[in-house]
């Protein structure tokens, strides 16, 4: 399974509903993603640019791409972005193929 980080702004819509009526969005963006196979590990509240942010664990992208087709779907989010993520051993293994790779490429010059 690979992980991936959302960053998320709800909509005026959403976050109107959100202070008259407080909800557990972690519990449903769960049971959506636990829908789509995955696993969600963190859901964080946040100050700045994003209102949510999110550490999934999915299948693969086919999943995540359906779970933030869902949500985007929904109106619940007024933007989002998705980042595929990568454990060290993972970018280790790319430092090494870039390694042995060095050698096809010619930079411009």
């Amino acid at each position: 399974m690979s992980f991936y980080l959302f960053q998320g702004k709800y909509s005026t819509a959403s976050i109107k509903a959100m202070v008259a009526n407080p909800q557990d969005r972690e519990k449903e963006a769960g049971k959506l993603i636990d829908a789509l196979g995955g696993k969600l590990h963190h859901l964080f509240f946040c100050f700045g640019e994003d209102d949510v942010i999110a550490l999934i664990e999915a299948p693969d992208d086919e999943a995540m791409a359906a779970c933030a087709l869902v949500v985007g779907a929904s109106g619940s989010m007024s933007a989002g972005a998705t980042t595929k993520l990568m454990t060290s051993a993972e970018a280790m293994a790319a430092m090494k193929k870039a390694g042995a790779a060095t050698g096809a490429y010619n930079p411009a010059s």
